[in-house]
């Protein structure tokens, strides 16, 4: 084929292909194991996977309406109901859409205008900014403090102008593994009240905590839950992120006008996927222990380095657990991921690219929702080192 001659004014020049994809392919490139990419290794529900075959054979497999199944929004109004005592009419306020990523941008193109102020907290999760960008919206970056990567709400108070519309938060945090706390959001509350800035809350490993904590949603806190739209993920609720099948929970007004975006960017999600998942939930047990499940994953890959020099930092929630070589090398992280899977065949992921300004702390990214099998390997590479 004949190369383009035209002239391309890229919409994100600094931008390059996200580095779970980099890392993928340098695992697949070397046959190492790979802890980079956040997806299990481990089998779906063979329930869950009958329940789509089930509802393939039954029909169910042309176009869904635009807001999703109406079973699986009453069943998302139920859990979150019975789980927060937070009620979402599911005719208004709650939107199926194809996986999280899909929701987040949805919402960003819906309701942030060129010029808008957008405050997100690094290290962050690598489809914000582009997706605030290509808004036309303003990035501010607050950096979470290290090692516990808490909030500077200092500095997110100075950071607050007139042009602020929207705060993105993150909690379970990927890629940290931090948490926000009660006091965080009755303080993000506080800073908001009496402003139009609406908050973007990024929940999809909500399930996914350890140690006796409880995730503290922003549905919690009534005046927070009046401006947030919330994001959430039956991919990794449910080990199928291959699925892409995620929700959006908001208040009427918001939804509204994140629905109208929605309709022309996906229409409409995977129908039997929504029927199989709307069965699956009717089942609490299906993903009230998932905590307890993950921690023991967390718990055995923590317990196979402890006789290495690596130095694990706190995770309190996600699948990813975070380590420290600086008793190791004086590499910058990506020189040194980079080694890892050419020399010692494990892949994992740099802290560094999820910052604007590419800070490093000489971290890596440990994705543990693999098998057992799988976390001992990686823990004796480690312990080689």
């Amino acid at each position: 084929m004949n190369a383009y001659e035209g002239n391309i004014t890229s919409k994100l020049p600094q931008t390059g292909t996200s580095i779970f994809a980099v890392m993928t392919q340098l695992a697949t490139q070397h046959k190492a194991l790979n802890l980079a990419q956040g997806f299990p290794d481990f089998p779906v529900s063979k329930q869950l996977i009958e329940l789509v075959n089930h509802y393939m054979k039954k029909g169910h497999n042309q176009y869904a309406p635009m807001p999703g199944i109406k079973p699986l929004r009453d069943a998302l109004s139920k859990l979150f109901r019975q789980n927060y005592g937070a009620v979402y009419n599911p005719e208004t306020e709650i939107t199926i859409t194809a996986g999280a990523t899909q929701a987040l941008y949805t919402i960003i193109t819906a309701l942030v205008h060129k010029g808008d102020e957008v405050l997100i907290f690094e290290p962050a999760y690598d489809s914000y900014a582009p997706a605030i960008t290509l808004n036309g919206g303003l990035v501010k970056h607050s950096q979470l403090h290290f090692p516990d990567y808490r909030i500077n709400w200092e500095e997110v108070t100075r950071m607050i102008s007139s042009r602020t519309r929207m705060i993105i938060i993150n909690s379970p945090h990927n890629p940290t593994g931090s948490i926000l706390t009660k006091e965080d959001l009755m303080r993000l509350e506080r800073l908001t009240h009496g402003t139009d800035i609406v908050i973007l809350s990024d929940e999809v490993y909500e399930h996914l905590i350890f140690d006796g904590l409880k995730h503290d949603s922003v549905c919690l806190f009534q005046e927070l839950a009046s401006r947030s739209l919330i994001v959430g993920s039956f991919g990794k609720t449910f080990h199928a992120t291959g699925w892409k099948t995620g929700f959006i929970l908001a208040p009427e007004k918001l939804t509204k006008e994140v629905r109208k975006v929605h309709q022309f960017m996906v229409f409409a999600v995977n129908t039997p996927i929504q029927y199989a998942v709307a069965d699956f939930l009717k089942d609490p047990d299906n993903y009230l222990h998932l905590g307890e499940f993950y921690q023991q994953k967390r718990d055995f890959f923590l317990d196979t380095i402890k006789g290495s020099k690596f130095k694990p930092l706190s995770c309190h929630g996600t699948y990813f657990q975070l380590l420290d070589y600086s008793a190791i090398s004086d590499k910058k992280e990506m020189e040194f991921a980079e080694w890892l899977v050419k020399e010692h065949q494990l892949a994992a992921v740099p802290v560094s690219p999820f910052y604007r300004e590419k800070v490093d702390n000489h971290t890596l990214r440990f994705c543990f929702a693999k098998t057992e099998e799988t976390l001992q390997k990686a823990g004796e590479i480690l312990c080689r080192i």
